[in-house]
């Protein structure tokens, strides 16, 4: 992983289009820390996720689509931002980044 990234404050996690997890940067690696941490990295997601989100993502590699959702877990809310990656042109998998956002987020509409 890029060095901008190791430290980076929000979590960034890479896998492969099998579902193998590439890369997690330091925040990742705590997020996960009760499931492996940064040993997640070589491991396939298919196998830490429940039948519907397997479905869910082997759809998301299917269509090479963004997903994007809100979830709140343990009073901290989370924007999750899944995007393929690709290299050359070619499809290589998904970018999840997931950034914790305030209680009370200022939205403003520009224009």
């Amino acid at each position: 992983m890029n060095n901008w990234t190791k430290e980076f404050s929000t979590a960034i996690t890479v896998c492969d289009t099998t579902g193998i997890v590439l890369e997690m940067n330091d925040k990742s690696a705590k997020v996960f820390e009760s499931d492996g941490g940064m040993e997640l990295i070589g491991k396939n997601l298919y196998d830490c996720h429940s039948e519907p989100s397997c479905v869910k993502l082997k759809k998301m590699m299917k269509e090479e689509k963004v997903n994007c959702y809100t979830i709140e877990k343990a009073e901290q809310k989370k924007l999750i931002y899944q995007s393929p990656w690709y290299e050359e042109g070619k499809f290589k998998g998904f970018v999840e980044i997931a950034i914790e956002i305030p209680e009370n987020m200022p939205h403003f509409v520009r224009g």
